[in-house]
């Protein structure tokens, strides 16, 4: 049985895994990063199933940071990532992003949420019912009364930013194995490396659990469960008939229906209850169920719609405030974990790489303070209930 060794193991490459690795190499970290991946194609990665949806309008102090820190980041991504002068193209559309309310109760809340989004010099403001159309011209919003939009949020392409993170993160000397773990493997109360499904062990003393929807299976090899659940979430890409005259924003429909243009179709999703699971089938009824009564009432436009194409990603739900678990685990020493994104991994990916690149060189955060998303918070009785989930 072959052993090896790194000075760092992350289990995961999707975006928050080679994020990560990115952020340690070029913050200086000389060690060596062993990225372990088991689906080489990312054909389940969560990250290329994504609705790619970047904003800064959250209702929590530390994710609003973590909003306007990764829209930073990510006009800057195509430089940044550059390998060779090549540069790491993301098709980062700033759009905007707008949620709708239905009722004066609703907007109350909006304007509140832009006070505090304000205060972070987040660029928020809530739209009155009539100059909604001025974003969206052909917007009923007979039953709406108003909105809270950002002009700098957006969409861009998940896949594209996965690749470029790991692309550069490789130039900087990261090495990505595409195995799978089996366990993470302690002794007493500390890491001391992981096991491969083939046999193999490899050896670190600091282990980075991003394993998105099998992030809670990997914990429980060392005994440490999380609350973090596997949920299905589909996404159906559709045509319509009469064209738009602008470019949508990613927009949340009081239902809890979001839409946003994908090229020249648009894409939809909502959350549905499900029971939780590793599930990829998507179908077509989903679209005539939860979909399309809500996107024809909301845009006359989508009254004509024809199905293009549908998937099916994973969420990493976490059950107890659906918010990131990021930091080292608090029972064993050299075990960090970035998991339990709850649908936002995409948007966090640059705090979260910075962040925890911050926490092992340093023992500190200096960027932004992640300390409330610590694991400690679910016994400490201090979660942080995110209200924009999507």
């Amino acid at each position: 049985m072959a052993k090896k060794s790194a000075d760092i193991i992350i289990v995961g490459g999707g975006v928050i895994g080679s994020s990560i690795a990115y952020h340690l190499l070029n913050d200086e970290f000389d060690g060596e990063i062993i990225v372990f991946e088991k689906d080489q194609m990312y054909e389940y990665s969560s990250t290329p199933r994504s609705a790619g949806g970047i904003r800064q309008l959250f209702t929590t102090d530390v994710n609003i940071q973590i909003g306007k820190y990764g829209v930073q980041k990510y006009l800057a991504f195509p430089e940044e990532m550059a390998v060779d002068d090549q540069l790491a193209e993301i098709d980062f559309q700033q759009h905007g992003y707008l949620f709708l309310s239905s009722d004066d109760t609703g907007l109350k809340r909006l304007e509140k949420l832009a006070k505090l989004q304000q205060k972070y010099d987040v660029n928020s403001e809530v739209v009155s019912k009539n100059d909604l159309l001025q974003i969206i011209p052909e917007l009923n919003v007979q039953d709406i009364s108003g909105g809270l939009y950002s002009n700098e949020d957006g969409y861009l392409d998940p896949y594209s930013v996965m690749q470029g993170y790991a692309k550069k993160a490789k130039s900087l000397g990261a090495t990505y194995m595409y195995e799978e773990v089996q366990e993470v493997v302690k002794e007493n109360q500390n890491v001391i490396g992981i096991k491969l499904v083939n046999g193999d062990m490899y050896h670190s003393s600091i282990i980075i659990n991003c394993a998105g929807p099998w992030a809670p299976a990997l914990s429980e090899t060392v005994g440490l469960p999380i609350p973090v659940v596997p949920l299905k979430r589909q996404i159906i890409q559709f045509n319509y008939a009469v064209p738009l005259k602008k470019r949508l924003p990613l927009t949340v429909d009081p239902t809890g229906v979001y839409f946003r243009h994908e090229g020249n179709s648009v894409i939809s999703g909502y959350s549905e209850d499900v029971r939780p699971g590793i599930d990829f089938r998507w179908r077509r009824s989903f679209f005539m169920e939860y979909l399309w009564p809500t996107l024809a009432n909301r845009i006359p436009n989508f009254e004509r719609a024809k199905i293009q194409s549908g998937w099916a990603g994973i969420y990493s739900h976490n059950t107890e405030d659906q918010n990131a678990i990021i930091g080292e685990h608090p029972e064993l020493h050299g075990y960090y974990l970035a998991v339990g994104f709850s649908g936002h991994g995409m948007q966090q990916a640059p705090a979260v790489g910075k962040a925890l690149s911050e926490l092992i060189r340093t023992g500190k955060y200096a960027t932004i303070d992640f300390t409330p998303l610590r694991f400690e918070r679910f016994a400490e009785g201090k979660l942080v209930i995110e209200e924009a989930i999507i």
